[in-house]
Order: C-alpha cells, then structure tokens, then sequence
C-alpha cells in the first residue's frame, strides 16, 4: 500500500466521479449516497483501473508527499 496525494493547483485530466476501491482485476466496489455497488463485468473493472491509473499519475509519492504534508501542517500553526 503507498499513499500518494494529489495536488489542489494540478491542472487535473480527471476528477474522481465517485468513491471507489479496486480490489484486483476482478473486483471494483463504488460506494454511492445510498449503496456500495459491486462491479464484476470485465469492461467496466477496466474503466475504473484505468481511472486508477490516471488519478495515480497524477498523485506524487514518498519524500515529495511527506513534503506537501509538512507544509500543510506548518500552514494549520
């Protein structure tokens, strides 16, 4: 598991449309105001892996997210 934060100022190509979890290449759960939906067709698994992918491209990780923290951090003092 690795955490990666995903600027407020990025020029973004995607917003997240809805909560979801993607658990492997079989399974996708979305969570919706009044349901957890569990998607198992091939082709729409593939949407959300691709959306995965887009958001986590867009996310920066490791030294660079510790980085962003801090700064929120020192900027809530």
């Amino acid at each position: 598991m690795s955490l990666g934060i995903i600027t407020s100022n990025l020029k973004r190509s995607m917003w997240p449309r809805e909560v979801f979890h993607v658990y492997d290449d079989e399974l996708v759960s979305v969570e919706l105001m009044s349901a957890r939906v569990r998607i198992t067709q091939p082709s729409e698994v593939a949407l959300y892996l691709r959306a995965y992918g887009q958001l986590r491209r867009m996310a920066v990780y490791g030294a660079d997210a510790r980085a962003l923290i801090l700064r929120a951090i020192e900027a809530l003092r």
